[in-house]
C-alpha cells in the first residue's frame, strides 16, 4: 500500500516549530506518509502579495489532507506597509489565507474539541459545597459554521449605491441610519444559507450519535438576531424531531452560554453555532481545558474529502525567535491526531492521545503555561519544558 501524502503548511511563526515536533511523534505512533510543504502565510503576502499562492490551493487540491501550523495576520495599514514597494501599486489587499483555504475548498464544518485531561494544573476549578474545590470534566464538541457568517467577507466601507439604495428599502436601516452620510457607514454581512446551516448541524447530530452525546446545544442570539440565528435553530428543530429524536435538543444565547460555561461546563456535549459566535465559544471551553495550548480543531468538506488540521492559537512571533521553542505542541499533536480520525487511522490517534494523556497525567514534563509561568525565553532554565523537551516526552510513552 502506497504512503498517504500530507501537504504540510507551516505558516508562520512558532507554526514551523509545532508542526515539526508533531511530525516526529507522528512517525514515532508508526504513521507513514510523504510530506510536501505548502506556500502560505506572511511572507507570501509580502514577496508576492498573495499570503495564499495558488500553487498551495494546487497541492490541497491534489492530495486533499493538510496540516496547518500558525499565520500571522496584520491590520490593513500595516499589512500594506510591508508589502514589497513595488507591489504596492497594485491595489492587493491582505486577506488571512485560513480563511481563503476554507471558503475556496468549502471546508464549512469546523470541529473543535475540548476535552479535560486529567493532572493538568491548567484544568478549570470551581467551589463546590462547605468550601471544597470541585474539578468538573470538560468534553465538549463544539461544531462551528466555517464558511459563511460574519466571516464571509461581504463587506463595505461607504458602501457604493446600489447596496445603500438596498439598505434604505428596510425600514430599521431608514430609522437608525437614515440621517447618517453614505461617507460615514461601514457594512458587514452576516449570511447564513439553508443548505450550509443543515450540514453543519447534521454533522453536530451524527457526532453526538456516534459517540453517545446526550444532547446539542445551538449557540445563537436567535431573540435579537431572528433571522440568521432563528433560522438556524428551527431548522435544529426540524432535524432533531425527525431524524434525532432520542438526541435532547438546547437553546443557549452566545452570551448566557459564556457565563455558564464557567457555571456547569460539565452539562455541554455538542455545540453548534453561525462562524462568529463558534470561534467565541469554542475558545471559551479551550480557556476550561488548559488554553490555547490545548485546543485543536478540524475543517473539512465531507463531499470532496478535503480536510485541515490546525491548532487554534495563534504565530505567537515573540516566541518564534527564542532560541529554544517554549512553546506547547499538544494542541498541534492534538490536530493531527483529529487528521488520523479523518483518514481512518483511529488506532494511531488513540495510541497518540494515550501517550498525551499519560504525560500530563504522569506531571514530569510540563511547558511554561502548564508550570503557569510567563512566557519569557529563560523558562527552560528554571525547569519548563522546551517545545522540543514535550514531544520527546510524548514519543517515550509511545
Amino acid at each position: 500500500m502506497s504512503k498517504r501524502t500530507i501537504v504540510t503548511l507551516p505558516g508562520d511563526g512558532i507554526g514551523r516549530t509545532v508542526l515539526e515536533e508533531t511530525i516526529r511523534v507522528l512517525d514515532a505512533a508508526g504513521f507513514e506518509a510523504n510530506y510536501i510543504e505548502g506556500d502560505i502565510g506572511w511572507k507570501f503576502w509580502c514577496s508576492e502579495g498573495n499570503p495564499l499562492p495558488q500553487r498551495t490551493l494546487d497541492l490541497l487540491e491534489k492530495h486533499k489532507i493538510g496540516l496547518f501550523g500558525a499565520i500571522t495576520s496584520k491590520p490593513k495599514d500595516e499589512a500594506f506597509d510591508e508589502l514589497k514597494p513595488e507591489l504596492q501599486e497594485k491595489g492587493l489587499v491582505y486577506s488571512s489565507p485560513i480563511v481563503g483555504l476554507r471558503q475556496h475548498f468549502g471546508l464549512d464544518i469546523c470541529l473543535r474539541p475540548c476535552r479535560t485531561y486529567k493532572g493538568n494544573p491548567l484544568n478549570f476549578i470551581k467551589r463546590g459545597a462547605g468550601g471544597t474545590v470541585e474539578e468538573p470534566e470538560v468534553d465538549v464538541a463544539i461544531f462551528r459554521q466555517n464558511t459563511e457568517g460574519l466571516y464571509g467577507g461581504v463587506e463595505w466601507s461607504n458602501p457604493p449605491k446600489q447596496v445603500y439604495d438596498a439598505l434604505m428599502t428596510h425600514p430599521k436601516f431608514v430609522q437608525n441610519f437614515g440621517d447618517t452620510s453614505v461617507e460615514e457607514i461601514s457594512v458587514s454581512t452576516r449570511i447564513f444559507t439553508k443548505k450550509a446551516t443543515e450540514r453543519i448541524l447534521r454533522a453536530a447530530f451524527d457526532y453526538a450519535k456516534k459517540y453517545g452525546y446526550k444532547s446539542v446545544t445551538v449557540c445563537e442570539k436567535p431573540n435579537v438576531i431572528r433571522e440568521t440565528s432563528g433560522m438556524m435553530y428551527k431548522m435544529a428543530q426540524q432535524i432533531q424531531k425527525a431524524d434525532f429524536p432520542e438526541i435532547e435538543l438546547w437553546n443557549t444565547n452566545i452570551d448566557a452560554q459564556m457565563m455558564w460555561l464557567t457555571k456547569n461546563p460539565e452539562n455541554y456535549g455538542v455545540i453548534v453555532a453561525g462562524n462568529m459566535f463558534g470561534d467565541i465559544v469554542s475558545d471559551g471551553f479551550a480557556g476550561l481545558i488548559g488554553g490555547l495550548g490545548f485546543a485543536c480543531s478540524a475543517q473539512y468538506n465531507p463531499e470532496t474529502g478535503i480536510g485541515v488540521f490546525e491548532p487554534t492559537h495563534g504565530s505567537a512571533p515573540k516566541y518564534a525567535d527564542y532560541s529554544v521553542s517554549i512553546v506547547n505542541p499538544i494542541a498541534m499533536v492534538e490536530s493531527a491526531c483529529m487528521m488520523l480520525d479523518f483518514i481512518d487511522e483511529p488506532d494511531i490517534a488513540k495510541r497518540m492521545r494515550k501517550a498525551v494523556a499519560d504525560v500530563v497525567k504522569e506531571g514530569k514534563v510540563r511547558t511554561y503555561d502548564m508550570a503557569k509561568m510567563p512566557g519569557r525565553a529563560d523558562v527552560v532554565e528554571r525547569g519548563a519544558a522546551s517545545t522540543k523537551q514535550m514531544a520527546d516526552a510524548i514519543i517515550a510513552k509511545l
